[in-house]
This record gives structure tokens, C-alpha cells and sequence, in this order.
């Protein structure tokens, strides 16, 4: 076949321009110059798929580590034997344990928006899928804050959300409390309601549900009351990227300029198994 490696890495947009799939290539063999092509397509769709990947925990780890430094989990009881940076979404027992985390990821969200530098990018490699449920959608937050009229961007201009993992895993019926050492990595943190991508430039709506609070200098009840409005105006369909799992996908997408959601599956029938990895970013502005 004609061409470097780069040359022949064809990049495909979804059909609405936000996300793109790269095809027939093999993640563990791309060299520097192929790597800097799927990092600028990364950059410019915010979401990255590549299918039928065959990664074992070290190929996964060493493939995501070329993005960035790689971030740690909170919950370190759901990472992999041997790799902390290697969180798995499970719904599997082994040795009367649960090997990950079951039902992770409902509800619209930004992954670690809750630290003072949320991460950069979360990418997700399926081992174990099921045939329906367990879909991942991605809602594109700059598409959702340019559609917004400019007086409500002048309203939201300068608006900081209240975020709270204590106040958050409090409230959870499903999760052990934290320890001393966990509630001393994750601090309260205030963000900007909407940032700018430090590569494009672009703004973009940061938003989730969950940890957040409600905003500076509003009563909690009305500030969460604006959220939640953005928020289910920044989901409409319009926005929103789903994704169905099979097998070897390698999906990514950017925190910066994305919200996401994890959907349920009959956990009585199907089996799933996920790995996901974090890179570290930057403090929003």
C-alpha cells in the first residue's frame, strides 16, 4: 500500500460534523506522525471513535498515555489489579468482590468537573457489550452555547457553578462513605458556567448534575433551577451524540467542550465489562 501510515489514516466525521470515526488501523502501531493526525482530529470533532481494537491493559495505557498525563480515579477500589490509572465499569462478582463499578455514569455529567483541573479527556474500551442498553451519549456544549440567543450568553457570562463530591457521595445510598484521605483529594471547587477550549478557542457551556450545587451568589434552590434548565436544553436531541457499543470500540471524547451520559441495560440478562481511563486537563476558563 502507497503512503506513510498518516497518509493512509482517513478520518471520518459523523454526519453531523460533532465526533469522527478513524478506521482500519491498529492504535498499538501508530507512529509519531499517525498519532498527531488522530490527536487533531480529536481536537477538532471532540469525540473519537475506533473500532475493532484488540488492547490489552498495557496497550490501552501506553495509546491513552500519548494524549497526556494520565489522571487518577477517586475510588480506587474499582481500578484494575496493577494499573490505578484503569477504572472498570463492571457488573461482574469474582471471588464473591465486584470487579468495578455497576451503573456508573448515569445522569448528564462531566467527568471529575469537581476538581480544580477537571480532566481533559475520559476514553472508554469495551471488552464485554451488551446487544442493547449500556449506550454512551455526548452532548456537543459548544454547538448548545452558540445556539443560545446573545442576551442569555451575556446573562450567563461570568457565572460560577458550586461544586461538591462530599455533598454528592452523601447523598448516595449506593457507595461507601468516603475516607479521610478521598474527602482530602476532593475539595469543593467553583468553575466557570461556561468556558473556552484552550485549543479552538471556542466556548462552551460547563455544565453537569450530581456534584453540582448551584451557583455563586444565588440561593441554591434557584441556581440548581438554572442548571437544570441548561441542562435539559443543551440534551434535546439536537445536540446529542449516542453511541452503541460493540466490542473492541475505542471511544473518547473531550471534556472540555462535552457533557455525557452513560444509559442502564438488563443487568439480569447481559453481562458488560468497560475500561475507562481519564487524561488530566487544565482549570477551566
Amino acid at each position: 500500500m502507497d503512503g506513510t501510515l498518516a497518509e493512509r489514516i482517513e478520518v471520518t466525521p459523523f454526519d453531523d460534523g460533532f465526533g469522527a470515526e478513524i478506521q482500519d488501523i491498529d492504535v498499538r502501531r501508530l507512529d509519531d506522525e499517525g498519532f498527531r493526525k488522530v490527536e487533531a482530529a480529536f481536537n477538532r470533532f471532540g469525540i473519537l471513535l475506533i473500532r475493532d481494537q484488540t488492547l490489552g491493559p498495557e496497550a490501552l495505557h501506553a495509546f491513552v498515555a500519548r494524549f497526556g498525563d494520565l489522571e487518577s480515579h477517586t475510588l480506587q477500589q474499582y481500578t484494575l489489579p496493577g494499573d490505578p490509572k484503569i477504572y472498570v465499569l463492571a457488573n461482574i462478582k469474582e471471588n464473591g468482590r465486584d470487579i468495578g463499578a455497576h451503573n456508573e455514569g448515569i445522569g448528564w455529567h462531566t467527568d471529575l468537573s469537581y476538581k480544580e483541573r477537571p480532566v481533559m479527556a475520559t476514553a472508554l474500551y469495551g471488552l464485554i457489550c451488551p446487544p442493547e442498553g449500556a449506550d454512551t451519549l455526548i452532548a456537543n456544549m459548544m454547538a448548545a452555547y452558540d445556539a443560545l440567543p446573545e442576551a442569555r450568553r451575556l446573562q450567563l457570562a461570568g457565572l460560577k457553578i458550586h461544586h461538591s463530591y462530599h455533598r454528592w457521595m452523601a447523598s448516595r445510598d449506593d457507595r461507601a462513605p468516603l475516607t479521610p484521605e478521598q474527602k482530602a483529594m476532593t475539595p469543593d471547587v467553583h468553575h466557570p458556567l461556561v468556558r473556552t477550549h484552550p485549543v479552538t478557542g471556542r466556548k462552551a457551556l460547563f455544565l453537569g448534575t450530581g456534584t453540582v450545587m448551584g451557583i455563586d451568589g444565588m440561593a441554591e434552590a434557584e441556581g440548581k433551577a438554572l442548571v437544570d434548565e441548561l441542562v435539559a436544553y443543551a440534551t434535546r436531541d439536537q445536540f446529542v451524540h449516542r453511541h452503541r457499543w460493540r466490542v473492541g470500540d475505542f471511544l473518547m471524547w473531550d471534556n472540555r467542550s462535552t457533557m455525557h451520559t452513560g444509559t442502564l441495560f438488563d443487568d439480569t440478562r447481559y453481562v458488560r465489562k468497560v475500561y475507562r481511563m481519564m487524561v488530566k486537563g487544565d482549570a477551566p476558563f
